[in-house]
């Protein structure tokens, strides 16, 4: 059984057919029908969410399927009912499982008991389809990903610094991730990310200094600076983090092709100034959109990986 729980649960290989796909998908949206029944994709949501579920919910609709909301809450997910019962229960209800949900280990848990793929919606460790997404975006304005050079500034600790970590090590990437003292990932994900790079020919690295980043970077990628959870802590962050935020004076710095990404929600004048977020080099919207893409061809990968539905 495939899971797509981490960003490496892909090799180069299947990364390279999953965004393959995905560009396939959405040149011909209903070229592909493992769903028609239509089977039932269970999605859960713990977390807020727009892009995620309205992606989700018109992507298994494309594939022939039926989107089915779970709401977490009223399920009681780990309080009323086990993580591993509730497993038992929506595999065999549903041919996929999609959870958006905080604790990564209750994830790796629903699958290790679902007996179907179970599809890692955004963890506080990672967020491997919004990865699949920015790569997909990045291949259609910029060709080729290997050799690419990505600089993600501003809060690094968090699921998505972790996923660009992993993500662009497999396609082959140069990943700079940057922020201010105590805001990179962990040394553990460095090490599982540049133990990929040695075999594609990539790297990754932290930098101090948000300019040295940018500079002569391909893509420039930023996220809100107060994560979900994090809400108590937006004042003293803010403060730490201005000197990382994406202006025009910093992305000068970036090759004058860069690209900028975002994924969303995003404060304008804060992360990412709003002459950026809506100028001519953010591909935010083609990002946003590419979720629905990525997201069908990484169903259709694992559903054919599995032998199911």
């Amino acid at each position: 059984m495939r899971h797509l729980l981490a960003d490496d649960d892909l090799s180069p290989a299947e990364q390279a057919e999953v965004l393959r796909l995905a560009a396939e998908l959405k040149a011909a949206p209903f070229s592909a029908q493992p769903l028609a029944g239509p089977h039932t994709v269970a999605m859960i949501f713990d977390k807020p969410t727009l892009r995620t579920q309205s992606s989700f919910a018109a992507g298994v609709v494309e594939l022939g399927g039926h989107a089915m909301l779970v709401d977490g809450h009223l399920a009681g997910i780990g309080v009323r009912e086990s993580v591993a019962d509730v497993a038992r229960i929506l595999g065999r209800q549903a041919a996929v499982v999609v959870w958006r949900t905080y604790a990564q280990a209750k994830l790796e848990e629903m699958a290790a008991y679902a007996g179907v793929p179970v599809v890692n919606a955004l963890t506080d460790d990672f967020h491997p389809c919004q990865l699949l997404a920015d790569l997909m975006t990045i291949q259609e304005h910029k060709g080729d990903l290997a050799g690419l050079r990505v600089a993600f500034v501003g809060d690094a600790a968090c699921n998505m610094g972790n996923s660009w970590l992993l993500a662009g090590a497999t396609a082959g990437m140069h990943v700079v991730l940057s922020g201010p003292e105590g805001y990179l990932p962990e040394d553990h994900m460095f090490t599982r990310a540049a133990a990929i790079a040695a075999t594609t020919g990539g790297s990754v690295r932290g930098e101090a200094d948000a300019v040295a980043a940018v500079t002569g970077a391909d893509v420039v990628v930023t996220d809100t600076w107060v994560s979900m959870g994090k809400e108590d802590e937006a004042a003293s962050r803010e403060a730490a983090f201005a000197p990382w935020s994406v202006t025009t004076e910093l992305l000068a710095h970036a090759d004058p092709e860069a690209i900028v990404l975002h994924c969303l929600p995003a404060y304008r004048g804060k992360e990412i100034a709003a002459d950026v977020l809506d100028g001519p080099r953010s591909v935010v919207w083609d990002e946003a959109e590419n979720r629905r893409h990525a997201q069908k061809a990484a169903l259709v990968f694992l559903l054919g990986a599995s032998g199911a539905p």
